[in-house]
């Protein structure tokens, strides 16, 4: 089978890996970059699994700028970016739709994937405006840095389309055992739903992850403010199995590609409906980092000592990672920068010698040396020798 998809960030390429140890893919995307290193077999993003399935694996795949990639295919996955437009409070979904557009101009055959993020009601609205049927949605649930790996071995796999149409139907089973028939994992779970409540899904799930992170990093700021240990309460909070002892790590807010854009546009798709825990989950996490602010600036005497250097040791979301979208340092970075505080940040993946106005070394030495606070959203290894000096709230020591 044909299978082409569109955009190969973490999503795309996770999927046009799955897909093409059984099947023929085709991967475009508008960056000749990335399509030059997946030709070559290397990867343009860091996931270690990834590279290792380029390099290694039997996979039918190839990427391309070319558009007509799309002329021959059964099936069009679209994993385009949609960020979330902080003017209009909704998602960005231009380059899905013009993706869409761009395949019926020369495929009218087609099944149309949306694996990209999308507002509730968005798959039966393009169906209306491009009057095409054969469009359904298939959430995504992926960590960033083990993309592949939740593909491999996924907790559900999800399909949405118009439930009444047989044929449809029929095609939204398929792709779901497209995909399972390329997992390692076996009797995963399958949901074939309407295509609303798919995207309801991955928008819930989301917000309920961001739900869990805020908790518990409001309990980490009242024990910050306490003086109490937040380890132990944690732990005993855990113990409850209706609870769990997971995605309990405090840190400086929820941040990446996902949480943040997903649960602004859940609050969006509530507008006129009665809510309060989708709006306090956001503002929470405004007010997290803001806690965290003035934490930074009281522990490194800023507002006693102006001249102290407050360092930042890295701009990314997790550990082990490349990805310095919406990570919740850049919002601690942003209030410590509007009240003066020097700031140095050290980001090896970062070749610009500023960013936001901030400067920016390569040097983990300078560094430790220049640095009188230093400021780390998750801590690693590097930082044992300069640990006196470290401001830092990863108690488990994981993303």
């Amino acid at each position: 089978m044909k299978i082409t998809v569109a955009g190969i960030g973490y999503v795309g390429l996770s999927n046009a890996i799955l897909l093409s140890q059984n099947h023929e893919v085709t991967a475009i995307d508008i960056s000749s970059e990335r399509v030059a290193l997946i030709n070559s077999g290397k990867s343009p993003i860091i996931d270690r699994e990834i590279e290792e399935y380029l390099s290694s694996k039997q996979l039918d795949l190839h990427a391309t700028t070319d558009e007509s990639a799309y002329r021959e295919a059964e099936y069009v996955v679209i994993s385009t970016p949609t960020n979330y437009d902080e003017d209009k409070n909704y998602f960005d979904t231009s380059s899905v739709e013009q993706v869409i557009e761009t395949v019926l101009s020369t495929n009218n055959r087609a099944t149309i994937v949306i694996k990209s993020t999308v507002p509730i009601g968005f798959t039966n609205r393009m169906i209306e405006k491009f009057c095409y049927k054969n469009i359904i949605f298939s959430p995504e649930f992926l960590r960033e840095g083990k993309a592949l790996y939740d593909n491999l071995y996924p907790a559900r796999i999800i399909v949405g389309c118009n439930l009444g149409d047989a044929d449809l139907k029929a095609k939204a089973s398929r792709f779901a055992e497209l995909l399972a028939e390329g997992a390692i994992k076996k009797d995963i779970p399958r949901l074939v739903l309407n295509t609303n409540e798919a995207e309801a899904v991955k928008l819930f799930a989301n917000t309920y992850l961001a739900v869990r992170v805020a908790y518990f990093n409001e309990l980490d700021t009242y024990c910050q403010a306490k003086g109490l240990d937040a380890s132990q309460i944690i732990s005993g909070v855990c113990l409850d199995a209706r609870i769990g002892n997971f995605y309990n790590n405090p840190s400086f807010g929820y941040g990446g590609y996902c949480l943040p854009k997903d649960t602004k546009q859940l609050k969006a798709d509530f507008n006129d409906i009665p809510q309060n825990m989708i709006s306090a989950v956001v503002q929470a996490n405004d007010t997290r980092k803001k806690f965290i602010a003035e934490q930074i600036m009281e522990r490194s005497g800023f507002k006693q000592n102006i001249n102290v250097v407050v360092g930042v040791y890295r701009l990314t979301m997790k550990s082990k990672s490349d990805n310095f979208r919406q990570s919740a340092i850049q919002g601690v970075l942003q209030i410590l920068k509007s009240n003066g505080v020097n700031l140095l940040i050290y980001e090896p993946m970062y070749s610009d010698k500023k960013f936001m106005g901030i400067e920016v070394t390569n040097n983990l030495d300078e560094f430790k040396e220049r640095a009188s606070l230093i400021v780390a959203n998750r801590f690693e290894n590097a930082l044992d020798d300069v640990i006196d000096k470290i401001y830092c709230r990863d108690i488990y020591h994981e993303n």
